[in-house]
């Protein structure tokens, strides 16, 4: 059976792409991808030419099948999401799975991902952390889940775009103002910036900010390190 490798690509900075997951990028027959244009830019970025397959979530399952077209032909796969580690928020699953059922071998190549780099400088000291990836856009399901996240003996991490970071902050602030917060904005990447304090803090620092350029990562801390 033919192998599917499952590739952490960087989140911002082209330099964190592991030696590993160059090497096999360089080695597959095939790189299915989120998006080509991005995919490209790595891609061209390493010197590597190869055949990609556009993998989004609107036409997953129509991919997978044709990834799984190519590795019962004995072709080589790799799957790459935008940024950061398929299937953390991004797609890549449905192809995992599919592959794996087919009797193909499916084998992780680790690398960069938001989650575990906020973690990673948040001075967190839970023990059990909550993934949550995006909330509802629309408020009332926001605050409602935001609420039971932040009433578990549990710290939580929440992914958030420019345009709603506000709205999210001011949410988590009106829940409990003097939980303590990490948030991480435009990771890894040229204007990289970080703020540590209680959520009251880092809103009033936000709310002074003419506009709010790049994308979030949240780490709410549990209870218990208020």
């Amino acid at each position: 059976m033919a192998t599917l490798y499952i590739i952490g690509t960087p989140i911002g900075n082209l330099g964190d792409i592991s030696f590993r997951a160059a090497e096999i990028l360089k080695t597959v027959d095939l790189v299915a991808c989120e998006d080509t244009r991005r995919t490209l830019k790595l891609l061209t970025h390493l010197g590597i030419r190869v055949k990609m397959l556009s993998c989004r979530s609107h036409n997953e399952q129509f991919a997978a099948e044709k990834v799984l077209d190519a590795l019962k032909q004995g072709q080589t796969v790799a799957y790459a999401s935008d940024a950061g580690t398929p299937a953390l928020s991004d797609p890549g699953a449905v192809l995992a799975r599919a592959a794996a059922e087919a009797g193909h071998d499916v084998i992780p190549i680790p690398g960069p991902s938001a989650f575990s780099a906020i973690l990673s400088v948040a001075g967190g000291r839970d023990k059990t952390v909550i993934f949550e990836g995006f909330l509802s856009p629309k408020p009332g399901r926001r605050k409602s889940r935001l609420r039971k996240l932040m009433a578990m003996d549990a710290a939580c991490v929440i992914y958030e775009s420019p345009y709603r970071i506000l709205k999210l902050m001011g949410d988590v602030a009106e829940i409990d103002k003097d939980r303590y917060i990490c948030l991480g904005r435009e990771m890894t990447k040229i204007h990289e910036e970080y703020l540590r304090g209680t959520a009251a803090e880092i809103l009033e620092i936000l709310s002074r900010k003419k506009e709010q350029i790049g994308e979030f990562s949240l780490y709410i801390s549990s209870n218990n390190m208020k």
